[in-house]
């Protein structure tokens, strides 16, 4: 069997999964500074309209008025500043997707630094990405508090996207539990110009569902149909003609395409929608890092007796009168487990080439197998009296069975 300090370290095996750690304030940082683009370019064509304005008046004007030139002078000056503002709000912006790129970037460089996967630093290195992925897994969850308290309890605030999670998770309550779509079009907007590069039909379904909120009401036609044709135009023909229909029937006739349209099930449709164009926008992996992790560890440990043709139950909570090897194996096994079985079962074996068995093993009657040679050898040191085997896996002081009670154990 190999041992642990002869496996050699390879960084960027292990930063594969480590990818979208690096995406997302990246992403976040270029989004940033499009904005100030924008708002530069905005107020500099304002300023100069207003600029050039001011001096005309000024110079055609045979009794010029102080005052009113004062005026257009504080008005310019007032933009200026409210641009200021912005500016230094995503100044602000930026440093802190700078500092945690910074933070990021330091984090996976120490891998390349370990040779191998004994040394003390691998470690603490692989308990701080536990954290992340942990972390991670929570705010997709809903679970923003206990994520932000584990981020904060282990300093990790710099490595894990609290605030981009936390906005997400909100938008996605806001559609899903309060049918209210006003955050996710406000999302939509500060997102604009890289949601059009994207594609998708997020914000034309968002207005879509505005419009069947007035129709439901049959209170608010004129406005629908106002609304209709300020935002509805770029959908497909079909759908707005369903559109059209829904101003004919109404929610109680529970008609066909209609009464898909009118249900409460679309607000889930949104709010999945918009997590899953949320992820692709910030390339986020869709389903939790933590997943995919462990799914290569299950698929290392998966056997062609993991998911059998026996019920589930059966596995997790076996009989009384199975025997303790059933049992114990059944209890130590992960891919049965109940926790993980879901998880694994479309999982792939693994193909093992070279076995890491020891030789001529032996089964204890609690369910632990270990090779002839370490059993005697560790008996032998312990002092274990003649016709009994101790379990080298509870020390000097393990279990202690009868040599009967020993069996021998063949793998097909």
């Amino acid at each position: 069997m190999a041992k642990l300090d002869s496996l050699e370290l390879n960084a960027e095996a292990h930063l594969l999964l480590d990818q979208p750690l690096l995406r997302l304030p990246y992403a976040q940082s270029r989004q940033t500074f499009k904005t100030a683009q924008r708002h530069l370019e905005h107020a500099a064509t304002s300023l100069q309209k207003d600029l050039a304005a001011a001096l005309k008046t000024a110079k055609t004007q045979q009794q010029q008025d102080p005052d009113k030139l004062v005026k257009d002078i504080d008005a310019m000056i007032a933009k200026l500043r409210t641009l200021k503002r912005k500016l230094s709000a995503l100044h602000d912006d930026e440093k802190k997707y700078n500092a945690a790129s910074r933070a990021r970037i330091s984090h996976l460089s120490e891998l390349y630094s370990m040779r191998t996967l004994s040394d003390v630093r691998f470690e603490r290195w692989s308990r701080v990405r536990l954290n992340r992925l942990l972390v991670d897994y929570l705010l997709r969850n809903g679970y923003n508090g206990s994520a932000l308290a584990l981020a904060r309890s282990t300093g990790i605030e710099d490595l894990v996207d609290l605030h981009a999670f936390g906005t997400a998770m909100e938008i996605q309550e806001s559609l899903a539990e309060r049918h209210d779509a006003g955050k996710a079009l406000a999302w939509c907007k500060e997102n604009s110009q890289a949601l059009k590069k994207l594609g998708g039909d997020l914000e034309l379904q968002l207005r879509y569902q505005q419009y069947i909120e007035m129709v439901m009401g049959q209170k608010k036609l004129l406005e629908a149909m106002a609304h209709a044709k300020k935002y509805l135009g770029g959908m497909p023909e079909h759908i707005y003609g369903q559109a059209a229909g829904l101003l004919t029937f109404k929610p109680w006739q529970n008609l066909e395409p209609y009464a898909s349209a009118y249900s409460p099930a679309r607000w889930d449709h949104l709010a999945h929608l918009f997590l899953t164009t949320h992820n692709t926008l910030f390339s986020l992996p869709p389903r939790p890092l933590l997943h995919i992790a462990l799914s290569a560890g299950l698929s290392a440990l998966k056997t062609p007796a993991c998911h059998s043709s026996q019920p589930h139950q059966s596995l997790s909570h076996p009989s009384s009168s199975a025997s303790p090897i059933d049992r114990t194996t059944v209890s130590l096994c992960p891919i049965c487990s109940t926790e993980l079985n879901a998880l694994a079962e479309n999982v792939p074996q693994a193909l093992h080439t070279k076995s890491i068995v020891e030789d001529d093993p032996r089964v204890l009657p609690n369910g632990r197998v270990y090779g002839r040679e370490r059993l005697e050898r560790f008996n032998k040191e312990v002092g274990t009296e003649k016709g009994w085997v101790r379990d080298p896996g509870g020390g000097v002081d393990g279990e202690k069975f009868r040599e009967s009670e020993v069996r021998k154990v063949f793998i097909l």
